[in-house]
């Protein structure tokens, strides 16, 4: 998937304009290591099928990727937050959601490096 559709590419400029790269270089790291964090509580979520825990966890997951630029990871937990799927559905959410945001992560990561 190409930045265009992993990353706000305006909202991430303005922060590059604003604060700088070292700045946002600490924005991804706090993001990178705070979505395990959520991707391990969605994970939970499923385990126990717990559906106010998953639109909980989801709903983290969606504000801290929105910040962070991440409208594909966003977009996809906007549709998925209040899914009342099967849980074996929401597996593969889960596991779509895992690799959205790897992705868009090494989409971040890579914009940065060519912007520095």
């Amino acid at each position: 998937m190409s930045e265009n559709n992993q990353l706000d590419m305006a909202l991430l400029s303005g922060y590059l304009d604003n604060l700088g790269a070292e700045i946002v270089q600490q924005m991804l790291d706090l993001y990178q290591q705070q979505s395990v964090v959520y991707l391990n509580d969605i994970n939970q979520a499923m385990e126990v099928q717990s559906q106010p825990d998953w639109q909980e966890s989801c709903h983290k997951m969606k504000g801290a990727a929105g910040s962070a630029g991440l409208i594909g990871v966003h977009q996809k937990l906007v549709a998925i937050e209040k899914s009342t799927d099967s849980w074996p559905i929401k597996k593969q959410y889960f596991q779509e959601l895992s690799t959205l945001n790897q992705a868009a992560i090494s989409c971040f990561t890579q914009w940065l490096s060519n912007e520095q």
